[in-house]
Formats: C-alpha cells, sequence, structure tokens
C-alpha cells in the first residue's frame, strides 16, 4: 500500500510530539523544522503487547535533491508540474532514527529558505521520496490537505486547504472511531508552532496563541486528532507592527 490510511495514521501521530519552529529575518530568509517524535509512554498504551516486540533500527540523513538525482530516470517520467513540486524539497534535509531497542524514534525535517514562499508541506517529504524511487504516480496519493506559507514582511500566513474531501470524510470517520476506543487513554498528541518574526507581533488570528515577552515570537498548540480532522483548524494569520 503506497500511503498509510488515516486512521493508521491517527494511531501513530495520536502518540507524538509534533513541533513546527520557523524563524525568519529581518531580510525575509530564514529556516523551517519539523520534528515528529514518538511519545514512549503513550505509544505503549497504544501498541499494547506488541510494543515489546518490536525490532526496528534505522538511522537516515538525506537531503531530498540526493532522490531526484540518484533516481533521475523515474523522475523525467513526471509531469512538469510534479517535477516542480519536487523541485521545492529538493534542500530539504531528513533525519530519521527509528530505534526500538533506545526507543527513539524521531524525524527531523529542516530547510533554510530565502523567502517564507519558499517552504514546502514537510510531512509530505518522506512520501514524496518513496514516490521517485518506486516512481508511484501521484495522482494515486491520499493527501487530503496542503499547508503553504506566506510573508509580505508584515503580514505572514500558514495557509491549510483541503485538496481531497473524499478523504477527508474518511478521517473525520476514522477519527471518530480513534477516539470512542481510545479516548480515555491520557495520550500526549500534541502540535506545537514556534514561530519568530524580525518585528514585534500586532495581532495573531489564533486567540490561544501566547506571545512571548519579546513580543517577536509566539507559541501555539493544538492536538494532533483535532488537527488531522479539521486541517483548517492550524490556519493562522500573524501582523507586524
Amino acid at each position: 500500500m503506497k500511503y498509510l490510511s488515516s486512521l493508521l495514521i491517527l494511531f501513530l501521530f495520536a502518540s507524538c510530539q509534533i513541533t513546527e519552529t520557523i524563524t525568519i529575518n529581518p531580510d525575509g530568509s530564514g529556516d523551517v523544522i519539523v520534528e515528529q517524535l514518538r511519545e514512549e509512554n503513550s505509544y505503549m498504551q497504544l501498541a499494547g503487547e506488541e510494543y515489546s516486540k518490536e525490532n526496528i533500527f534505522q538511522d537516515t540523513t538525506y537531503i531530498f535533491q540526493d532522490y531526484i538525482t540518484k533516481y533521475k530516470a523515474n523522475f523525467v517520467k513526471y509531469k512538469p508540474e510534479e517535477q516542480q513540486l519536487f523541485q521545492k524539497y529538493a534542500n530539504v534535509k531528513a533525519h530519521i532514527k527509528r530505534s526500538s531497542y533506545e526507543k527513539e524514534f524521531r524525524s527531523i525535517f529542516s530547510l533554510q529558505f530565502n523567502k517564507v514562499s519558499e517552504i514546502p508541506d514537510l510531512f509530505k517529504t518522506e512520501d514524496y521520496a518513496s514516490d521517485i524511487q518506486h516512481n508511484y504516480a501521484l495522482e494515486a496519493e491520499n493527501h487530503y490537505f496542503r499547508i503553504e506559507y506566506a510573508f509580505d514582511g508584515k503580514i505572514f500566513k500558514r495557509s491549510v486547504s483541503i485538496i481531497n474531501k473524499a478523504e477527508l470524510e474518511k478521517a473525520k470517520r476514522e477519527s471518530e472511531q480513534f477516539v470512542a476506543k481510545y479516548g480515555a487513554s491520557n495520550l500526549v498528541q500534541t502540535y506545537t508552532l514556534k514561530y519568530h518574526f524580525p518585528k514585534n507581533i500586532k495581532y495573531v488570528s489564533n486567540l490561544k496563541a501566547i506571545i512571548n515577552s519579546d513580543k517577536k515570537s509566539l507559541i501555539l498548540e493544538f492536538l494532533i486528532s483535532d488537527f488531522l480532522r479539521d486541517p483548517e483548524v492550524t490556519n493562522l494569520e500573524v501582523v507586524l507592527e
């Protein structure tokens, strides 16, 4: 199966901590880091007796361009617009560590950008690398949302749009099943946005956002299950002075 079902994604992410950090410099350049860390106590509650049976070890670091270069014969088969999409990930660095022995499951995706609009939807990095490696058709993907970013020097926008309503409805149904079964469990499933700006923050669209004492940075937390059920809840607009 090319992509995981939304129920399995929810199962994995409901025991996970995700932190998305963006730092924007005065000239509009900056860096973005998305880190996914499995929270072992939560995952153990979900996995049950299977937890002790894990036998996994992976420690991989790569630049997405490595896949474009190594599998060029596959890459050139994609439509021009698909190649353009992949190229947006070219400079993304990925570090994947999955160790059942050390009980460390961590994925880190990072990028240094010249302008905010260059930031890709980093959650899809591994999927797209696999696409190129195995010559999978993008039309077959079941991603149902897209994350995009924009910044004009004063207004920053994190925009999440639904691109597959059928998959969204499927995710909602499976989320309800998950909550019915595991809702009483004390699971760590935090999705944290940490944004740093070159000027003081004047306005934030989400009232739950906490502006730090430096007035130039903020923190906003969601539940991952809420994000997967309704990705648009993480839309955000920040206006600077």
